[in-house]
């Protein structure tokens, strides 16, 4: 059975995308609940698969990662799908990975340190890949912005 959420649980989400810090106390104040109201409705979240976790962001510059590159694949063979994902997997440079619609099978985003070193990973971990029929790669110039997913709330947690 699917977890229904309803508007304090929106809220809540809300306010924790936007800052997974902020104490649960000033939630439940925003909330208009107690804070063992809003310690069980994370909990509750969190047992349901809504909330997943929490992690750190690291810029990635910040760790000499200046270039930013999306590449669509095209893998030749279905079966060998599987393969494919476990091989980019193990290539650290890899940050994501989507099956897309299109004329690819999916896009990965990645992160080096300057264009010799995307060269070294396209040429010696990718295009390497069994049934890899062909790659397209675009290098971001800059990120406009990034956000976790949006939820729709009061307009009291909306900033």
């Amino acid at each position: 059975m699917k977890y229904e959420i309803d508007d304090i649980d929106r809220k809540i989400l809300c306010f924790l995308v936007n800052d997974a810090r902020m104490p649960f106390l000033e939630i439940a104040r925003e909330c208009g609940v107690s804070g063992a109201a809003i310690h069980q409705r994370v909990n509750k979240l969190q047992s349901n698969g809504v909330i997943t976790g929490s992690r750190l962001l690291v810029k990635p510059s910040a760790l000499g990662l200046n270039v930013c590159a999306f590449v669509s694949i095209v893998v030749t063979e279905t079966n060998k799908i599987p393969e494919v994902i476990d091989a980019l997997k193990r290539i650290p440079e890899v940050v994501e990975c989507h099956f897309v619609t299109g004329k690819a099978t999916m896009l990965v985003k990645m992160y080096c340190t300057d264009n010799n070193h995307l060269m070294d990973i396209m040429m010696n971990s990718i295009l390497c890949l069994p049934c890899i029929q062909s790659t397209d790669t675009m290098l971001s110039l800059e990120e406009a912005f990034e956000r976790q997913v949006w939820v729709k709330s009061g307009k009291s947690a909306e900033k």
